[in-house]
């Protein structure tokens, strides 16, 4: 496969997990539109600006969280594999994604952020911080695929990553043995504060 025809496989696959989440978004921004036509009263919170987008409900955060994981843990197998190679002098794809990240959180108000759980971290920035981040590395060394919180504000998911063999010739090249070894994306979502009857 060519380098043009890896971009283009790459591309596609972040844009379908970015198309499936704006749906999301999309679905939820008519169903306010509906209610809003219907009569029902829709609320909008003092503390968001005109350009701030809408606060998803719970339902609504746990299916962003879990495609957002989806998108970027196979945006991230297909860049090792297609793309990075050790002696090139390219950034590794993490790094490449934290631009992304940043995108995000800039226009979406979703924080996200890749956690060391099964081997040390190799940037310091990547060991876990925060009492959710230090239990979900807890649980997820136990094999759970995720692990969620939520609290009044926000909906927390950190979902385990998969430390391909180009991963762990560099994350763990004294390894003994072949077991999975494994990181994780953590992600923040920032809730809706009206009532609803799915929390």
């Amino acid at each position: 496969m060519t380098v043009y025809a890896r971009m283009i496989s790459f591309t596609c696959i972040v844009m379908l997990g970015w198309l499936l989440t704006s749906a999301v978004a999309f679905s939820q921004t008519v169903s306010n539109l509906d209610s809003a036509n219907s009569g029902t009263a829709v609320h909008s919170s003092d503390a968001e600006s005109p350009h701030d987008p809408p606060k998803p409900t719970l339902v609504e955060a746990k299916t962003r969280a879990m495609i957002l994981h989806e998108t970027f843990h196979g945006a991230l197998q297909v860049m090792h594999r297609d793309f990075f190679r050790e002696d090139d002098g390219l950034s590794i794809p993490s790094r490449s994604l934290e631009d992304v990240f940043a995108e995000i959180e800039k226009s979406h108000g979703i924080e996200l952020r890749w956690i060391a759980v099964d081997l040390k971290a190799m940037n310091i920035d990547n060991e876990p911080e925060t009492r959710f981040e230090k239990r979900a590395a807890q649980q997820l060394k136990t094999g759970k695929t995720s692990f969620d919180e939520t609290d009044e504000n926000t909906y927390r998911f950190a979902g385990r990553i998969r430390l391909s063999a180009t991963c762990l010739s560099c994350h763990a090249s004294r390894r003994t043995n072949n077991d999975d070894r494994a990181a994780a994306l953590v992600i923040s979502i920032p809730l809706s504060t009206e009532p609803t009857d799915d929390r």
